[in-house]
């Protein structure tokens, strides 16, 4: 497979996201000693996800938001305890990345529940869209023998623009208005990433000095 070689920009500063990695990667070798398996913390995750989008489907935001840091600290931790116990798997890759779509699946469809009588349920269809042309594009690219880790909108983005959006609008009491903003943006970005990801293949197959970036 062709190695990044470049720096990539993403929306999260890189900064945030080393510093984010690195506690992690140390709270990781709890579990480690633990002897907890990877594949549970997936497991874990993807009904946290699920729990996401029964909250908000159940008009209860606030359980909502307690439940995307959790499937946010699951998506973190089940990689790093992978890596430092040495359980790396094909199976576990791939289960993580499916089960990823399957929770942002049901995360959206609370929130569709939510706007079934408002305008902005089309936002929340395309930001789905959006969020699986993401991945789709990148697995596509690697089949292809090209690490296509570009893009400015990607999972851990995601959910922190929904915890975002979730906090703004309970803290003000502007749940609609903030989850329409969020909404949008990952919409709007997402798909935006996509495209910027089949335009990175398409440049590297016609530039061949082009180089892949690097994460």
């Amino acid at each position: 497979m062709i190695e990044p070689r470049s720096r990539v920009f993403r929306f999260l500063p890189p900064i945030a996201i080393t510093k984010t990695l690195s506690f992690f990667d140390r709270v990781s070798l709890i579990f480690v000693k633990l002897h907890v398996h990877p594949n549970t913390l997936t497991f874990l995750g993807f009904f946290a996800g699920a729990a996401v989008g029964l909250f908000y489907f159940l008009e209860r935001p606030l359980w909502a938001l307690v439940f995307i840091l959790i499937c946010g600290f699951c998506d973190i931790l089940d990689g790093k305890v992978a890596v430092n116990s040495g359980r790396k798997s094909l199976f576990g890759a791939i289960l993580d990345s499916s089960f990823d779509r399957y929770s942002e699946f049901f995360m959206y469809t609370g929130l569709a529940w939510h706007f079934r009588r408002h305008w902005a349920i089309w936002i929340i269809f395309v930001a789905f869209l959006g969020s699986t042309m993401v991945s789709y594009t990148r697995a596509r690219a690697e089949g292809l023998g090209i690490d296509c880790r570009v893009g400015i909108m990607q999972r851990a983005e995601r959910l922190v623009l929904l915890f975002a959006g979730t906090f703004i609008g309970l803290v003000f009491g502007v749940f609609d208005p903030a989850m329409i903003a969020a909404m949008t943006f990952i919409a709007v970005a997402s798909n935006a990433t996509a495209f910027q990801r089949l335009y990175y293949v398409w440049k590297y197959e016609h530039h061949p000095t082009f180089p892949p970036p690097r994460t």
